[in-house]
């Protein structure tokens, strides 16, 4: 009995550890191959906040080894939605001193939470790299809102929120300036009205004067 409950307490056991070790991990960076160039690519600080400081990382190895003189063979390029900007990639570590050697970064600050995609091109010790990719489950985390992870929380508006609210107090000003022009317009035009009115009311009078004074003069005469 006591062997049949150990052998069962030990299978399930294999059977955990079959099921943690099959489970998929979860990429922080993604994982590509050109010949005999390898990258890691992803950002350079993850969890990507929109608003705060961060860099297009890419981790470069030939054979097992750091490539530590890259220069300017390699390009990157950060995409999102129908936007786009080339990044120049520099080292990220000194040889012989600190930082990780292979490690280059494009620094930039993501304005909007989402998918950004990044598009190297260029050589690598001879080796062509053409490699897109765009963050998702699978490659590199995608910038997040950071009111999601603030704590305490606070009610501050996002990049996009102020955006629309400057845009709509835009239009608001646009239309009360249009509506000030057209009062203005509305008001000069009556000013007008009223001073034509005010002199032919007086080229009236004149004439009507004009009319008694010479109607007395007749009948004296007569």
């Amino acid at each position: 009995m006591h062997r049949s409950v150990g052998a069962l307490a030990m299978a399930c056991a294999l059977a955990a550890v079959t099921l943690i070790v099959g489970a998929p991990a979860a990429f922080a960076h993604a994982q590509r191959q050109a010949g005999p160039i390898h990258m890691e690519i992803g950002f350079g600080t993850e969890p990507a906040y929109v608003g705060l400081p961060n860099s297009v990382q890419i981790i470069l190895t030939e054979r097992g080894k750091p490539v530590v003189n890259l220069g300017d063979a390699l390009k990157v390029q950060v995409s999102f939605g129908g936007q786009q900007q080339d990044i120049p990639l520099e080292a990220n570590f000194e040889v012989g001193g600190d930082g990780t050697p292979g490690d280059y970064r494009a620094w930039f600050i993501p304005s909007q939470p989402g998918p950004y995609t990044f598009h190297f091109t260029g050589t690598v010790h001879g080796t062509k790299i053409d490699e897109s990719l765009t963050s998702g489950p699978k490659t590199f985390d995608e910038v997040q809102d950071p009111a999601e992870a603030a704590f305490p929380p606070v009610n501050t508006p996002t990049t996009q929120e102020l955006a629309d609210r400057i845009q709509q107090d835009a239009t608001r000003l646009s239309d009360a300036t249009a509506a000030a022009a057209s009062a203005r317009s509305a008001a000069d035009s009556a000013r007008t009205v009223a001073i034509v009115g005010v002199v032919v009311g007086l080229i009236g009078l004149a004439v009507a004067a004009t009319a008694v004074l010479s109607a007395r003069k007749a009948r004296r005469q007569s």
